[in-house]
């Protein structure tokens, strides 16, 4: 299945809670509306008999290296992805399942979140390169406070966004700065956190919901992390469908690897 094009929610506001379903407060959404946790699948790493492609945790080794290529071949064409962003997504989720194995992320969830925030990294003709570099660059909405966007005045003098009056969301993930600054990690290891490379977003992405949920293979544990990320419920919504059917296995195969709940 591919992802659908206009799945973008809340004009690319991701990290803001700033998309308020039917003006309803917080509390109330958390307390109904939302989806149970997809299964959260890991993918085949690309050494057999362990996470990490080099043994441990495979630290030293950039994420999108970690997956093993026929499995990233078989999924992109059973999915749609594009395999460079899945490269991205299942080697996030190798590296979580050795440095965070009690958060249980999915690449599912993760290929879920990237679908409805910038179409795989390729929203509006972006196209996402051999090194992962997404261009041109996404940048989301002025948060200027207009109908349906909270306002946040310009928080990093526009070296991330572009805009030195007001913040906006970036990157194939769609991160506003200050979330990025405190939460920015070196997917592909080259020294530097880069928002708009997939590696590096995907990671900060995974990072970030595994701190906000801590176990999402448990409704409430992927409903705070995706609460966190966004407060949407139809987003949390879209976000569980994609990651549900991406995860889903062809006839009589056997499952990627571990499974939450109703797997």
């Amino acid at each position: 299945m591919r992802a659908r094009a206009g799945a973008v929610v809340c004009a690319a506001a991701l990290l803001l809670a700033a998309c308020s379903p039917g003006g309803r407060t917080w509390p109330e959404v958390l307390e109904r509306d939302y989806p149970p946790a997809p299964a959260q699948r890991v993918p085949v790493s690309g050494e057999s008999g362990g996470s990490g492609a080099s043994g441990g945790d495979g630290s030293t080794v950039p994420v999108a290296d970690l997956a093993d290529p026929e499995w990233l071949r078989d999924t992109a064409e059973r999915t749609g992805i594009p395999r460079r962003a899945l490269a991205a997504y299942a080697g996030a989720s190798l590296r979580l399942a050795e440095t965070l194995p009690e958060c249980g992320l999915g690449w599912n969830t993760l290929a879920g979140i990237g679908a409805v925030e910038s179409i795989h990294g390729s929203y509006l003709g972006a196209s996402t390169d051999a090194d992962g570099l997404v261009s041109p660059p996404i940048i989301g909405i002025a948060l200027d406070g207009s109908e349906g966007v909270m306002e946040i005045l310009d928080t990093d003098e526009g070296e991330l966004d572009g805009d030195v009056r007001w913040d906006r969301a970036v990157g194939p993930m769609q991160f506003i700065p200050t979330t990025w600054g405190d939460h920015a990690q070196d997917g592909n290891l080259d020294g530097r956190a880069d928002p708009h490379q997939i590696d590096d977003a995907v990671l900060t992405a995974a990072h970030y919901l595994c701190e906000s949920g801590g176990d999402v293979t448990t409704d409430d544990g992927w409903t705070a992390a995706l609460g966190a990320y966004n407060r949407s419920v139809s987003y949390a919504h879209d976000v569980a469908d994609l990651a549900t059917s991406y995860g889903a296995e062809p006839d009589g195969a056997e499952p990627d690897g571990n499974a939450g709940p109703g797997a």
